[in-house]
């Protein structure tokens, strides 16, 4: 998932290839020269005589980091590598990769849109199938893409993502490491300092929150801190902590307006006991309460991504802090996590218009192959890495890297990153990174705490893996999304002048008025159609456990 994806993920010290330690390379590429141009055997092909070469157009998210030395994003030593190696001649097509569905749309208006479509939003990829715009793929990857029939048979949940309401097979998936995205951590110092423990119901944590607040728990004689801020993923958290979403009760979609309720009355409760950041509503992205926990003023803290650098940042101004992962309170409606990758991740389909599929779908085949992934991935031999202890590639030099090899990531974003040698698949620490020891117990705690099936995801499952909405549907949902926020955070901070129960009153009335019950109409009739084929939270981690 890409997590709009957006962001790195809970690694730091226990990186790979990025941090120095990376997987295993299966065959060792042929170098030209001191740089990154090679010609290892082509992936996935099986046969010397020479086929007849396509000619397709591929899009590739740029994301404005390719340094000028490499060229651009279109043209540098991987495409042209790729052009030399793959079956098919490409042209790559430049996607803005936060403005891809205006740049798509341009390209389809004018008849331009590219053969294979690499695109991570699930709901731009069901639009362009209800558009009758994307190729059923079936028979096509069993002709010509043996890399990827073999990946449908290892992970045969790939093609139930991959299948749309028709019964066809539309969309190339990846598998991906999962892990932990959101995750709530806590000042452990300060709660030695005033005798707490970690907080297991609402209740210890208003106590908790209150103590950080009250009780100058960084020492300096100020009153400076305080206990938990509501900004962006704060509030997200307290949702998550009452099972605030749709959910399946007896085999039904529902959803209860006292799930919502609980959750909206303890984020006020938060606020009126004077615990939070009072101007969090101005704190958009939580880019403040992030710097408040940096600097020592915020006890408790949800983030997103996090990795080695948060402790180490942490340290640079509060030498003794020290920190660890909690889970949200269990309520009277359960205990849930709020957001981890997806590790089953559709990415590509092929243009209905496209003139010359056969060669789409190889060209995909050939991207998404082992020898392929690991050279992009990776770079060369001897000048990008050399294999470790273990017999797996470590970086020789992380400069160089980034330079020849970071801008390049969706290159390769079909491919399931997951190597034929076991070993190089667990990460290894690397202790030459500052706190990196410490910082690799955090993160298998983390770990251990947050992808549990017993403490599930709050949500129906992963949002990539949710149904498109229909457009009229879909203004709808954002109008309430955004229509209901501003009521709960209006009751939130006005005390005693805006109750809970007003609030409630009036969510029910906007709900009426701008027809979002039509929208959880859609979303039960759909759950009721697709319950047997979807992919839920339950499927998440029955798939992790079978790995």
């Amino acid at each position: 998932m890409e997590v709009k994806m957006k962001k790195s993920t809970l690694t730091a010290v226990v990186t790979l290839l990025a941090a120095g330690t990376v997987l295993a390379a299966c065959s060792k590429p042929k170098e030209e020269g001191s740089g990154a141009s090679v010609s290892p055997t082509k992936a996935g092909s099986s046969s010397t005589a020479p086929e007849k070469r396509g000619k397709i157009k591929m899009s590739l998210y740029d994301r404005g980091n390719t340094p000028p030395a490499e060229g651009s994003i279109t043209n540098n030593r991987w495409t042209k590598w790729i052009n030399e190696n793959g079956p098919a001649d490409v042209e790559f097509v430049a996607i803005p990769r936060f403005e891809s569905k205006q740049k798509f749309n341009t390209l389809f208006a004018s008849g331009e849109a590219p053969d294979v479509i690499n695109e991570f939003e699930t709901g731009y990829r069901d639009q362009l199938y209800t558009q009758k715009q994307l190729l059923p793929l079936d028979d096509l990857v069993k002709q010509y893409a043996p890399n990827y029939s073999k990946m449908l048979e290892k992970y045969p949940i790939l093609r139930k993502i991959g299948t749309k309401p028709d019964g066809k097979l539309y969309e190339i998936g990846r598998v991906i490491p999962s892990t932990v995205q959101i995750a709530v951590f806590i000042r452990t110092d300060w709660l030695k300092k005033l005798s707490l423990p970690i907080p297991q119901t609402p209740d210890d944590l208003l106590k908790v929150a209150k103590a950080f607040t009250e009780q100058d728990p960084d020492g300096n004689g100020k009153k400076d801190t305080y206990g938990y801020s509501l900004a962006y993923l704060g509030d997200e958290a307290i949702d998550a902590m009452h099972g605030n979403s749709m959910f399946i009760k007896d085999d039904k979609l529902v959803e209860e307006d006292a799930r919502m309720k609980a959750a909206v009355s303890f984020k006020k409760r938060l606020f009126d006991e004077g615990v939070v950041d009072r101007d969090y509503l101005t704190d958009k992205n939580g880019e403040k309460a992030k710097k408040d926990f940096l600097s020592g003023k915020l006890g408790i803290y949800v983030a997103d991504n996090a990795n080695v650098d948060l402790l180490t940042t942490l340290r640079s101004t509060n030498k003794e802090a020290t920190i660890s992962p909690m889970l949200m309170p269990k309520t009277e409606f359960g205990q849930y996590t709020i957001r981890m990758l997806n590790p089953l991740q559709m990415t590509t389909v092929v243009y209905a218009g496209s003139k010359d599929p056969v060669s789409a779908v190889k060209e995909i085949d050939f991207m998404l192959a082992e020898t392929t992934w690991k050279l992009l991935k990776f770079g060369t031999e001897n000048v990008h890495w050399k294999n470790d202890e273990l017999g797996c590639p470590r970086a020789t030099n992380p400069d160089l890297r980034k330079i020849e090899i970071g801008y390049n990531t969706d290159m390769y974003m079909t491919a399931t990153t997951i190597d034929s040698k076991e070993i190089c698949n667990v990460p290894v620490l690397d202790k030459n990174i500052p706190n990196a020891e410490e910082w690799a117990g955090i993160r298998k705690e983390t770990r251990d705490l947050y992808e549990n099936p017993t403490v599930p995801l709050y949500t129906l499952t992963h949002g990539e893996h949710m149904p498109t909405l229909p457009a009229d549907l879909l203004k709808i949902n954002n109008d309430w999304t955004q229509q209901s926020k501003d009521l709960i955070a209006k009751t939130v901070v006005s005390g005693n002048g805006y109750s809970v129960d007003q609030a409630m009153n009036d969510l029910k009335s906007l709900k009426q008025k701008i027809g979002q019950n039509q929208t959880f109409d859609w979303y039960a009739k759909w759950y009721e159609q697709n319950k047997k084929n979807a992919f839920f939270t339950k499927d998440i981690y029955q798939f992790l456990a079978k790995k």
